[in-house]
Formats: C-alpha cells, structure tokens, sequence
C-alpha cells in the first residue's frame, strides 16, 4: 500500500510518498523526514526575517557562525556559481526585492547583485564581502529534498519519492511517473528511477501558477520557458534549471545535469 502525505513547507508544498516501507514504520518515517524539511525551511528561507540566512544578509562584513547545512549549501552554491561562470548566482536577491518577488527585512543599503566571489567561508562561519542579498530558493529545496530521502532511507524505506513544488526525488526499485508542465498544460511523461528532476520558468513576471522568478541577462517578458533537468541529486538538478534558462545545454551536462530529451529510460518499466 501507497502512502502519500504533503505539508506547506519551502515556500510551496512538500509531498512524501512511500511505495514499500519494507519492515519500517512508514509513519514514524515520513514524520522524519518532514521535520528534516522543516528545518531546511527555517535556516535557509529568505521569507523568514529570522532565518540564518536572513541573519547573514543583514550583516554584510561580519563573519558569522551558521548551521551545518547552512555552510554547506553556500559551498555548493558558491562553487556552483564559480564552474558556471557566474550564471548560476544566488547573490541576486537585491534585484529580485527591487521586482517585488522577494520581501525586505532590511534598511540598510543593498547592492542589485553581485558574483560568487563576494561569498567568503571558513569552517562553520561565513562572511558576505559587500552588502549583496542571497536568496537560496534555487538550490535549497532541491537540498531539502535530497535530505528528506535520505532520512526515510534511514528509516528502512525502500522505494518512494519526495517533491517540493517541482523538485522531486524518486528513490528504489519503483520508478516514479513525471508529467512535465508549461504554460500551455502538461506535455510528455517520463519515468524517474533513483533519480532528481527539476524544473523553472524563466522568461516572465511570477503568476499564481507560477510564483518564482528566474533571472538571466534578459528582462521578464510575457512569453515564457520551462525549465526541466534530471540529475542524481535533487540540489543539482534544481540550481542547474538556472544555467539551462542561459539556453547551454553544453554546460548543464557538464555540470552533472541531464535534459529531459536526454533521458534513455522513458518508458514505462
């Protein structure tokens, strides 16, 4: 039996579900992971005025001591930043408070963006360079995602998925079924077998459909684009939909990412 729960969490809803719990207690696993979910939420959400990185955006210059998976979501974001040549660039909160897509918890003066290199980290500590704003919403869902999976692993589960608003995880035997959105509806289905899938809209001004808000050297317009890459990790597939709105699907495979057209296995198992 299929067990399916989903709670508002990440700025959009997190859904569990369990295909084979195998000999666990499926309950006290999906529990688990939410609360892993939970805490991703709470350390890491620009939305959150007293979140850890809300803490590190309104202390430009200061070195800061911050949570193990704080750190190490700005390490891979940073890095990320640094292999893509900047495309990937999480430093770009100030321009997206300007467009009205993120709120402000600050009065001081902020720059519109700035690169990975204004990111400094030491062991558990981190130090912002000049007053950028970072928003993680482009990779710590996916990193949430991918924690969440691993906690029901730990837990004995054998095969499920977990999806926050479009970044999803499939893990085990069963493969999991993927419809791919766009504007105009859902276009063809694939299958996800111990795999991550993500997918951004670039191109237009947040809807209610569509909330978030992916910026490229281009201004919003009213046509828009979705996103998809598949890759083992959902905290890469996530970040690397940003790099594939730059339209280089060279670099998205080089970075680990898998387009969707790519995919050999889509069929049905």
């Amino acid at each position: 039996m299929s067990i399916r729960r989903a709670r508002p969490l990440l700025g959009t809803f997190c859904e569990i579900c369990i295909s084979d719990a195998g000999d666990a207690n499926p309950n006290a696993a999906v529990e688990a992971a939410f609360a892993v979910l939970k805490q991703i939420d709470v350390q890491l959400s620009f939305h959150r005025p007293d979140s850890e990185l809300s803490r590190l955006n309104g202390s430009a210059g200061e070195w800061l001591s911050l949570s193990r998976h704080s750190m190490r979501v700005l390490k891979l974001a940073r890095s990320l930043g640094k292999l893509s040549g900047n495309r990937f660039n999480i430093t770009l909160g100030g321009e997206l408070v300007s467009l009205g897509a993120l709120p402000l918890h600050q009065d001081a003066p902020y720059l519109p963006r700035g690169n990975w290199q204004d990111i400094e980290l030491k062991p558990n500590k981190a130090r912002l360079k000049r007053p950028v704003l970072l928003t993680l919403d482009g990779i710590a869902k996916g990193y949430g995602v991918d924690l969440a999976v691993a906690s029901l692993k730990r837990h004995g589960i054998k095969s499920g998925s977990v999806n926050a608003g479009g970044d999803l995880k499939a893990f085990g035997d069963i493969a999991t079924r993927v419809q791919l959105r766009s504007d105009e509806g859902f276009e063809d289905s694939l299958w996800l077998c111990n795999q991550a899938l993500a997918s951004s809209r670039h191109g237009a001004m947040p809807t209610s459909a569509f909330p978030a808000l992916v910026i490229t050297d281009s201004q919003p317009s009213a046509t828009a684009q979705l996103h998809t890459v598949i890759a083992p990790f959902a905290w890469r597939a996530d970040a690397l939909t940003k790099i594939a709105a730059f339209g280089e699907p060279g670099l998205v495979r080089a970075l680990g990412g898998l387009l969707p057209t790519e995919l050999i296995a889509r069929h049905t198992p």
